[in-house]
């Protein structure tokens, strides 16, 4: 009967839909060869699970929860990567389900969950950082975004609220989005979508879901400001333009022919006319990046909505056309598979170093400061972590007070690794990053272990400023791992540290948040 191969067809559609996002979970685990350690972000994420509040420095506060859950499960790296993963996983769902709502079937379903299984965001996920699940509420709000188009539901129209909310929660640069869609959807969209009473109320049920987080900013002299001007003084100065730009292309080199369809589909294909100012907000928000200098990943979670429709044009391209349907899918995967060996660090460091040169011609080796490096930096990132925590508990072992010790590094990496790692229940603070907040500053300190950078232009090897503020100074070790973009950091045992350390202590700290 009719009804009974139009169940099949969807049951068999289901099926698939659950493999891909199982396989996505279980390619996340093999993607990283177990020479590495965790990535330097991370540890800071991590360890904000222990200082749960409505904000933070460097983030807002989701990704904190997320976090907390991790800890409640055991705290290991296999939950560390669960997450990210299942992220990308419900990433491919959304955008199976946005095919759907554009009446696509089971082969532009297939084609775009083949895009974003093999493409950059499979980079993305790999990470425990909030782009994962940045790129999936990206993802969910264009779906829900299409649905009211469709139906005009308000009911959708707080569903949007929550998921813009929590995409807000989670980053900041959802801004970016909203500062490319707003002003498309106000120019190109039809004008009733926005006239609707339920507009506003779901306007203020986003504000008020985000408030504690605004309150929270405001109370704390709004360091997002802060921590953005850091961020464009130190990384995105480096940043260049026709690099972003390439590195759009590279994220899905493997299935950019389904983005030019879409693109050409938004222009030609009638059906998508009432979606127009959706490619129009696309393009206000790479320009706005552009125009920023912003990182190339920043833009990823554009995308998955645009392979949607890519895809859903490219069925109506290739209707009894087999042959095309098979070699798009065989492009996807064929074109991908060079790319894994220079997108994820599947060897051991010293092996892809030997390849440095392939990196170099694609601009993969620089990094924030703007020059070349022998390994890309999210891999060297994730090099020489363990060391340092281990070697910080060999010097915590030299010290007899163990209540009265204060660890202190250079930056947040170190002082996440040595918490994460330690064997000794060492608590690590910095002046970087929302360590700046976790000073134990009613604690007595008898001992300092100073975790500090190696810095080419150090003309005090010897350290003239620890030394007179300690009765001993011991050089307790170094991180050797070449490759580790932490290379040659030492490791300083103060022993018996005089009453001014605090006072010091403090006036750096003031210095830092000023």
């Amino acid at each position: 009967m009719k009804w009974e191969a139009t169940y099949r067809k969807a049951a068999t559609g289901e099926w698939m839909l659950a493999a891909f996002m199982l396989v996505k979970i279980l390619l996340q685990y093999v993607l990283i060869h177990p020479s590495y350690d965790l990535h330097r972000d991370e540890y800071l994420h991590l360890d904000q699970s222990q200082h749960l509040d409505w904000g933070f420095i460097t983030v807002p506060p989701l990704t904190s929860w997320i976090a907390w859950i991790i800890r409640a499960l055991g705290n290991d790296s296999f939950w560390v990567k669960f997450f990210p993963a299942l992220f990308g996983a419900f990433t491919i769902f959304f955008a199976w389900k946005i095919v759907s709502a554009l009446g696509g079937k089971l082969f532009p379903k297939l084609i775009v969950s083949l895009a974003i299984l093999l493409s950059g965001i499979l980079r993305l996920n790999i990470l425990f950082q909030p782009n994962s699940f940045e790129v999936l509420s990206w993802t969910a709000f264009y779906y829900y975004l299409i649905l009211y188009v469709q139906h005009k539901n308000p009911r959708t129209l707080y569903v949007l609220a929550v998921v813009l909310a929590l995409s807000f929660l989670n980053k900041y640069n959802i801004i970016f989005l909203v500062a490319g869609l707003l002003p498309a959807m106000l120019t190109f969209a039809d004008r009733s979508l926005l006239r609707s009473k339920h507009v506003l109320f779901a306007a203020l049920l986003f504000m008020l879901m985000i408030s504690p987080n605004i309150l929270w900013q405001i109370n704390n002299g709004i360091p997002f400001v802060k921590h953005m001007k850091e961020l464009a003084d130190t990384q995105l100065v480096n940043m260049s333009r026709v690099v972003f730009l390439k590195e759009q292309l590279l994220f899905f080199i493997n299935s950019f022919f389904v983005l030019v369809i879409a693109a050409v589909g938004f222009i030609r294909f009638r059906a998508f006319r009432p979606y127009r100012f959706l490619f129009i907000g696309y393009l206000i928000t790479i320009l706005v990046y552009i125009w920023l200098r912003a990182k190339g990943y920043y833009s990823v979670g554009l995308y998955p909505v645009l392979l949607a429709f890519g895809a859903v044009y490219l069925e109506y391209l290739t209707e009894r056309k087999i042959f095309l349907r098979i070699a798009s899918a065989v492009v996807i995967i064929l074109i991908f598979l060079p790319v894994f060996r220079l997108a994820f660090p599947y060897a051991p460091a010293e092996v892809l170093a030997d390849r440095r040169e392939v990196y170099r011609d694609l601009g993969l080796l620089r990094w924030e400061d703007g020059k070349d490096h022998q390994l890309p930096q999210d891999f060297a990132d994730m090099l020489g972590w363990r060391e340092l925590a281990y070697k910080t508990d060999s010097a915590f072992g030299l010290l007899k007070e163990k209540d009265q010790v204060l660890v202190l590094t250079d930056n947040y990496g170190q002082a996440g690794a040595v918490n994460y790692y330690t064997i000794n229940r060492l608590h690590a603070v910095s002046f970087n990053a929302d360590y700046l907040n976790w000073f134990p500053v009613q604690k007595q300190i008898r001992h300092v272990i100073r975790i500090m950078e190696i810095d080419e232009d150090d003309d005090d090897p010897l350290r003239t400023q620890e030394k007179s503020l300690c009765d001993t100074l011991i050089l307790a070790g170094q991180v050797e791992s070449k490759l580790a973009r932490e290379y040659g950091t030492r490791i300083w045992v103060m022993k018996n540290v005089k009453a001014s350390v605090w006072p010091v202590i403090r006036s750096e700290m003031e210095a830092h948040k000023k």
